[in-house]
């Protein structure tokens, strides 16, 4: 069965994103500071080019950890709508599902995405295509939330980036389930302290 990974980057006070996220600001208002780990430093939404080539130290360490036997990945719409579409092809390598309702607007084949209804048709589909291999739930927080509600995810990671955001879409929003968790491994920079966490089943916590 493939691991699942649940993975995004939060603020102190919890954001995943800033306030007002859309296209041509993916991670709202103030929101890029949360992925200056991956960046390898600061950057603005009008930088041409970022990638991930400047990410260094204990930050890439961690990434490299976290993605390592990753083969398939699932998105929510909004992500993939104020990402942009990233351009219009998938940047990750492989396909990644985009978890949608509106499933008539598919894009080609050919750009590396694959518009799925419903979340366990989405891991079903991601469990197909990963081949054994890692499955990643890389946002939005409503996305991450479903799956660890399904009791689905077996390694929650977060990024939290030194910075207080004051608004914009919390990670836990609403969410009321009590869940162990288990320190796995931890790593830090200047940019944000990543945290491993196993998500134990309830047989295991009791």
């Amino acid at each position: 069965m493939s691991k699942v990974i649940a993975a995004i980057s939060t603020s102190v006070d919890g954001y995943i994103v800033g306030p007002d996220d859309r296209p041509g600001c993916g991670l709202g208002v103030g929101g890029e500071r949360l992925h200056y780990w991956v960046m390898g430093g600061p950057w603005t939404y009008a930088d041409d080019g970022r990638d991930t080539d400047g990410m260094q130290g204990a930050d890439r360490e961690y990434f490299e950890t976290v993605t390592q036997g990753v083969t398939a990945g699932i998105v929510g719409r909004t992500m993939y709508e104020s990402s942009g579409a990233w351009g219009g092809r998938n940047p990750f390598g492989g396909t990644l599902i985009v978890l949608t309702h509106r499933v008539e607007d598919q894009p080609p084949v050919s750009s590396g995405f694959l518009f799925v209804d419903g979340f366990d048709a989405a891991l079903e589909k991601a469990r197909e295509l990963a081949d054994g291999g890692g499955i990643s739930l890389g946002g939005g927080a409503d996305l991450i939330r479903q799956g660890l509600r399904a009791g689905v995810v077996d390694e929650l990671a977060i990024s939290t980036a030194p910075v207080v955001l004051g608004g914009g879409k919390r990670l836990f929003d609403g969410f009321e389930e009590d869940l162990e968790l288990e320190v796995l491994g931890t790593w830090s920079s200047q940019f944000a302290t990543h945290v491993r966490y196993a998500v134990k089943r309830t047989t295991e916590a009791s």
